[in-house]
């Protein structure tokens, strides 16, 4: 409930912000254009009747405003934009109206707040992100260089691409014009450079995962097959506070649950709807493939049952049973496996969160 006499929000960008607040005692607006200092804006607020409310939007900006203001006794919020109330017969969108909206909003609470990490929980993220771009820059830098082969009629046939194999295979390609000669090189310098920083994030990933705050969560997560090291601390670092939800509440906040559109007696379901963490959404879709095999624990999973205490692993062997036993049972329907895994990895959010929120005391 809010119960400061003055709210404000902020839009904050990249070099302004535009403030707006709103004495609920007078009823009194004080506007302001303000630079994104910490400390100006810290002193506009003080000039105004306290105690004093904060929100603005997250984004490209950060969670830097908001500890600054925390530390100095302001209470700020940090809204979801995608969750923000907007008048739907509103055409004019101004700085200056969406700082004066967001102080209403505050006052009426109305706003959905973002769950705002500590330092070392913002660290550990732009390292995992740092990971997933990589990954992607990795992607791309590997097509580019296989459709230049391709488009000079060189194709690898002697069986899985980017092996050891492959890759002394790459090593003997040579090309007779010189043009072609750089270009293939600068390619494959490319990969090899993006592999190299690859291996060190997945290096440094491995050793934060082994001692940081994220270490029993991950330990836990290892149950499950398809959440090794690197997706088991991907997963507790995009997650963050997993009390924050169910088991039930965790698939709509990775955009896991089917979109609906029903009204009356009717009732329409359509794809999934693909909101939230996009980053958290991907690795639960790929290890539910994992689970689309026959279930043998083999050493790989018993060596990471190691790292976690019994009631994790038995735990964690019981959500393998059970995600194996869904993929047969869609298996019998005939259903597509797309369709299916998503549907698994509804369920594998499920039951991660289950290991994430256990209490091993």
């Amino acid at each position: 409930m809010f119960t400061e006499r003055t709210s404000v929000g902020l839009d904050v960008h990249a070099r302004s912000v535009a403030a707006a607040a709103i004495d609920g005692v007078t009823g009194e607006l004080v506007q302001a254009r303000l630079t994104p200092a910490h400390d100006q804006i810290r002193s506009w607020i003080r000039e105004l009747p306290g105690p004093v409310a904060v929100v603005y939007e997250a984004g490209p900006t950060g969670f830097g405003l908001c500890r600054a203001l925390m530390s100095a006794g302001v209470r700020c919020e940090v809204a979801a934009p995608s969750k923000l109330q907007r008048p739907s017969g509103d055409r004019v969108k101004t700085d200056a109206k969406d700082a004066i909206h967001l102080a209403r909003l505050l006052r009426l609470d109305e706003i959905t707040p973002v769950a705002v990490p500590t330092i070392g929980q913002e660290t550990a993220r732009d390292l995992v992100r740092a990971r997933e771009d990589c990954r992607g820059d990795l992607m791309r830098a590997r097509h580019r260089l296989s459709k230049l082969l391709l488009r000079h009629g060189i194709v690898y046939s002697g069986g899985a691409a980017w092996t050891g194999k492959h890759e002394a295979w790459l090593r003997r390609q040579r090309f007779d014009v010189a043009a072609s000669r750089l270009t293939f090189d600068s390619y494959y310098d490319c990969v090899l450079a993006t592999s190299s920083r690859r291996d060190r994030l997945d290096a440094a990933i491995t050793a934060m995962a082994a001692d940081s705050e994220f270490t029993a969560v991950v330990g836990r997560l290892g149950c499950l097959r398809g959440v090794a090291t690197l997706t088991g601390f991907a997963l507790a670092v995009e997650i963050g506070d997993w009390t924050r939800f169910t088991g039930n509440t965790i698939g709509s906040f990775v955009g896991l649950v089917p979109s609906e559109h029903s009204s009356g007696t009717s009732r329409a379901q359509g794809p999934i709807t693909k909101t939230g963490n996009t980053h958290a959404r991907r690795l639960l879709v790929e290890a539910a493939w994992h689970h689309r095999t026959r279930y043998r624990p083999g050493k790989t999973i018993r060596d990471r049952w190691a790292l976690a205490s019994p009631a994790a692993r038995a735990r964690g062997d019981a959500g393998n049973r059970w995600l194996h036993a869904r993929w047969v049972r869609f298996g019998e329907r005939n259903k597509k496996t797309t369709i299916a895994d998503v549907a698994i990895a509804r369920e594998l959010a499920g039951w991660c969160w289950s290991l994430a929120v256990m209490d091993e005391e």
